[in-house]
């Protein structure tokens, strides 16, 4: 499916945020590096299409309805195995029946778990006097305590998106710190230009978050993608 297709389904639905697998779609789309990720419905699904994912695996509920999946025993890291892939689904389905019992369940998204790097958050949100407006910072403490980020408003060019790498307050880190290797700035500009053109050209969309993505000596991986749609642009 196209975004345009995806975008105005969740409309259809009174959605006003896309789904994980959905999200991920629209990403891929742009060009976004993501994750190779599939929904399942069933153990029997996830165990044939296991080792083609490849290990470890990441298992995560699927719902409308379920905003904190990890409180409802919808998580589950690091599976090894297509044996331990199926009975991850299987108890996920049972824990979130138990606990969400009202809950619409749509399926269980799975990918494979990205390797530890350096955590970076790329986001947009559509404002109304600037338009969309991109934004980066490092992650962890440095996003939700120190506030280090920077801001442009779109369309952002590599020369823009490199300009707010560099000029966050803690940048250094991304140029290598004790001993870290430098972190690929060239990708991570590249998810922030294709960040911002998404955004432009999905004006339906009023946030979307990167958080993390990962990234590495060469190359970044967005492994969680959050996309809000604007309430009443049905």
């Amino acid at each position: 499916m196209t975004p345009r297709e995806i975008i105005e389904n969740a409309l259809n639905e009174n959605r006003n945020k896309l789904l994980e697998h959905e999200a991920f779609e629209v990403a891929k789309y742009y060009g976004i590096p993501t994750p190779t990720a599939v929904l399942v419905r069933t153990p029997e699904e996830a165990y044939d299409l296991a080792d083609k994912i490849g290990y470890p695996i990441v298992l995560k509920i699927v719902s409308p309805d379920i905003t904190h999946k990890s409180d409802v025993g919808g998580v589950k890291l690091g599976l090894k195995s297509k044996e331990e892939v199926s009975e991850g689904v299987k108890e996920i389905l049972k824990n979130v029946q138990n606990r969400a019992p009202d809950a619409k369940i749509v399926g269980v998204i799975m990918y494979k778990m990205a390797p530890p790097g350096l955590e970076v958050i790329v986001g947009g949100v559509r404002d109304d006097v600037f338009g969309s407006v991109v934004m980066f910072g490092l992650g962890g403490i440095f996003v939700e305590v120190l506030r280090d980020v920077s801001f442009r408003v779109s369309p952002v060019s590599m020369e823009d998106a490199l300009e707010m790498i560099s000029e966050i307050k803690s940048s250094k880190i991304l140029s290598g710190f004790r001993g870290q290797p430098p972190a690929d700035k060239e990708a991570i500009a590249d998810i922030i230009v294709k960040t911002s053109k998404l955004l432009m050209e999905n004006q339906e969309i009023e946030s979307i978050d990167l958080n993390p993505v990962i990234v590495y000596p060469q190359g970044a991986l967005a492994v969680d993608v959050r996309i809000i749609l604007k309430r009443g642009n049905k």
